[in-house]
């Protein structure tokens, strides 16, 4: 079961974000998912909420990839280590386009139920992309 939940994460965050196929969301989200982001006010409930927050992301950064490092799983939970790069060519969190490459790291922990992402918890290195897109001095 390990295996086949840290396939539903990876093609998730590889195909779902890193892609931005929106239509295999519907297929390894959960009806009632709930992301908990490593910032404040920032959980996501449903499945339109996620393929918001990937298409939001994607229009900030349309040439996003996004690469599973690191997976380690047990039962229900997968630790994810991942990377990010992309171009800022659109609006990232209220910031206007730089047109600065940037690169983000970060660690999801999801648990996954019946082949569905069901929660995420989230942390990233939100800093370290906002000095990257010149949001705030390095």
């Amino acid at each position: 079961m390990s295996e086949q939940n840290k396939l539903v994460v990876r093609r998730l965050l590889e195909e779902a974000v890193g892609r931005g196929d929106l239509a295999l969301v519907d297929d390894l989200v959960a009806a009632n998912f709930i992301g908990h982001a490593s910032s404040p006010g920032m959980e996501e409930h449903g499945i339109q909420a996620y393929k918001y927050f990937i298409t939001a992301l994607r229009q900030a950064f349309p040439d996003l990839q996004l690469t599973v490092e690191d997976q380690v799983a047990e039962g229900e939970k997968v630790v994810t280590r991942w990377r990010a790069r992309g171009s800022h060519k659109g609006e990232y969190f209220g910031i206007p386009p730089s047109g600065q490459q940037g690169e983000i790291t970060g660690i999801n922990i999801d648990r996954v139920v019946d082949g569905k992402t069901v929660e995420c918890w989230g942390e990233q290195d939100d800093l370290g992309i906002m000095r990257q897109i010149g949001a705030i001095p390095a």
